[in-house]
């Protein structure tokens, strides 16, 4: 036997023992993450007529949105499914009122609560039959191994009854046939479930014009940001470096003045001007490095994501997988988000552990944070991880936060791009 055939043996187990553990665990994920979601969803829909459900459904939608969102990184991780969302924007500072019926005014809430009732049911059971092919055929085996013995009244595995040695070689043929159909079956039983997701989730062509508009609306919140962050710019110039060399070239005049008259004077200035300047420098170099970091630009995003951990007070791991670059302006949108996330989790999750990991597949960029802290993050209007949702949006990218109360938070980022 070569050494060829043996690796493609134990790659082929390998791949049926992960796809039948990935379902069991999207199995037992499914039914009461949807049955959840599903349940709170109507109740609080039903609540809007009495006013609750107007403070209670964004939250509950939101939850919704979270979820699908992590259920869209599954399928594209595990089974190489893209699912792209289409959700319209949420205005920063909307109230109440616009919130709940801004999201059900939104085609993808309703896409989102036909799926859950698809998933508890049809997706529960794709996902866990690979797990069921591949360890069910073990009682089979077991049966045959005498375990039969321990059912004096008999026992039935599958269609088959086990009362005797005879009948239970015939348990153990039928698990072994069970265990063939998984060597077949079980990879591909996985991918039909994420298709199925994709069939429910996904939008379709009729939805094409909805698709067009959000990328307009993000669009335009990019050309906002872009407005205010260059406002920024000039604020900071007006009132810090420009302020600073002002006063250096006061101080020169000065010094020119007192050179002859009192030369004690103007050496204190001297050393004072290049006090100031020295600050105006180093407030440039921080501004320069706010805009684009130098970092970035002269060694890619994997050295400057490294570069943002070194500056961490919070012990960080970087892994990083990216066999090129994407173009600058992803790189930066990568950067600034993870950046913000950083941000966060130093300041608000209370960490005393990070983990970043940047890699690059199927035409993806993935970044995922985790943090050790205290949870309870949630994307809303108003919130930092919000803003990062409209700056990956701009690029057509997906954000998805899992953050249960306790910890710990793990982040993840999407922008399809290709690598140079």
């Amino acid at each position: 036997m070569t050494n060829d055939t043996k690796s493609g043996r134990s790659s082929g187990a390998r791949g049926m023992g992960l796809a039948a553990l990935r379902g069991l665990a999207l199995a037992l994920v499914a039914l009461p993450g949807s049955v959840l979601c599903f349940v709170l969803s109507l109740v609080s829909i039903a609540l809007i007529p009495i006013g609750v459900g107007i403070v209670t459904t964004p939250w509950v939608l939101t939850g919704v949105r979270t979820f699908a969102d992590w259920r869209r990184v599954l399928a594209a991780e595990w089974g190489g499914v893209r699912i792209p969302p289409a959700y319209r924007p949420i205005p920063q500072g909307a109230n109440p009122w616009a919130r709940t019926f801004g999201m059900l005014g939104d085609p993808a809430t309703w896409r989102d609560l036909r799926w859950l009732p698809v998933d508890m049911t049809a997706g529960f059971v794709t996902a866990l039959l690979p797990a069921v092919l591949l360890f069910y055929p073990l009682e089979g085996f077991a049966m045959a191994a005498g375990l039969w013995r321990v059912f004096p009244d008999g026992y039935w595995y599958g269609f088959v009854p086990v009362t005797d040695q005879a009948s239970a070689l015939g348990a153990g043929v039928l698990g072994l046939g069970l265990l063939v159909c998984a060597h077949f079956f079980t990879t591909r039983l996985l991918q039909v479930h994420f298709r199925l997701t994709r069939a429910v989730l996904g939008s379709d062509q009729g939805e094409l014009a909805e698709r067009v508009r959000v990328l307009t609306e993000t669009r335009r919140d990019a050309v906002d940001t872009s407005a205010a962050e260059l406002r920024r710019i000039e604020r900071d110039l007006h009132d810090g470096a420009q302020a600073r060399l002002v006063a250096v070239g006061m101080d020169l005049g000065t010094i020119e003045m007192l050179m002859e008259k009192d030369p004690a004077k103007a050496k204190h200035l001297i050393a004072q001007a290049r006090r100031s300047s020295a600050d105006a420098l180093a407030e440039l170099r921080d501004l320069v490095r706010g805009i684009h970091p130098p970092v970035l630009a002269e060694r890619g995003l994997g050295d400057a994501v490294r570069a943002l951990a070194l500056r961490l007070p919070v012990a960080t791991e970087v892994t990083v997988e990216l066999p090129g670059r994407a173009e600058a302006p992803v790189e930066s949108a990568a950067y600034f988000a993870v950046s913000e996330v950083l941000t966060n989790a130093v300041k608000h999750a209370d960490a005393d552990r990070i983990w970043i990991d940047v890699h690059h597949a199927d035409d993806m960029l993935r970044i995922t944070v985790t943090d050790s802290g205290r949870g309870g993050a949630v994307i809303g209007a108003g919130s930092g991880l919000a803003g990062i949702e409209r700056r990956l949006g701009t690029f057509d990218g997906v954000l998805a936060v899992s953050s249960p109360a306790g910890g710990p938070t793990m982040v993840t980022m999407e922008i399809p791009c290709a690598l140079s």
